[in-house]
């Protein structure tokens, strides 16, 4: 039997390669889920299970998505991701996908209206511990907030965008977040912070000084302007 040319055998191969792909990409997409375990209905009383489907194309920036929901009056209700990672979400036609239960942080039913979904893609900052510091800055100097200019989103041809960053600390840690409360990134994982507070320090870092009662250190994020915005719009929650 003769041969075939070589490179015609690569051709065939390439063939064989992307029609397996294929098969195996529609496959995925017509496997049946499986059946849904019985469940009680639900007396009288109790409220409709509810699921809102948001979906987004992320900006195209290496780094963690937190994502927020809003209420009719711009009050961030829900934290729905927090520095999650792109393979958290679900991977749509042609967007990434994620479903918002109409709850609150406090797992409280929300009332029906209009929402709207918003957050950051956050690039990788760069966290350093400067150590236990004398004291920490007078309050007066030290500001609430600072304002930061974020990289311009291009799928959303958006100049670059200004946005309020804060401190804050839970019984985790402390993180960088916007002043409306979205956390952004983790900046130390002490726990039982009494205090924090932020200055900048640049156009494209920070200083903040976290306080547990009986040491502050001292802790500088840069690379802070390495972050895109992106908007999921309106939604009606019924």
């Amino acid at each position: 039997m003769s041969r075939l040319p070589l490179d015609m055998t690569k051709k065939l191969n390439l063939a064989i390669l992307f029609a397996l792909a294929s098969i195996y990409s529609l496959a995925a997409q017509e496997s049946p889920s499986p059946a849904p375990t019985p469940s009680p209905s639900p007396s009288p009383t109790s409220s409709p299970a509810r699921s809102v489907r948001i979906s987004f194309v992320p900006p195209p920036l290496e780094g963690t998505i937190s994502l927020g929901i809003y209420d009719g009056n711009g009050k961030l209700v829900r934290i729905l991701h927090q520095q999650a990672k792109l393979d958290e979400f679900a991977i749509g036609a042609d967007a990434l996908v994620t479903k918002w239960d109409g709850k609150n942080d406090d797992s409280e039913d929300l009332p029906a209206g209009k929402y709207h979904a918003r957050g950051y893609l956050v690039g990788r900052f760069k966290v350093e511990d400067l150590g236990q510091a004398a004291a920490p800055p007078v309050e007066d100097n030290a500001t609430g907030n600072v304002k930061v200019k974020l990289m311009p989103n291009p799928l959303a041809n958006d100049e670059r965008p200004i946005v309020d960053l804060g401190v804050g600390f839970d019984d985790e840690g402390s993180f960088l977040k916007t002043t409306d409360g979205l956390p952004l990134c983790t900046v130390s994982e002490t726990p039982n912070l009494i205090r924090a507070f932020i200055k900048k320090n640049g156009e494209k870092s920070v200083d903040v000084w976290q306080d547990d009662g009986a040491v502050v250190e001292q802790f500088r994020i840069s690379n802070i302007d390495k972050m895109m915005a992106f908007d999921c719009g309106d939604f009606e929650l019924k």
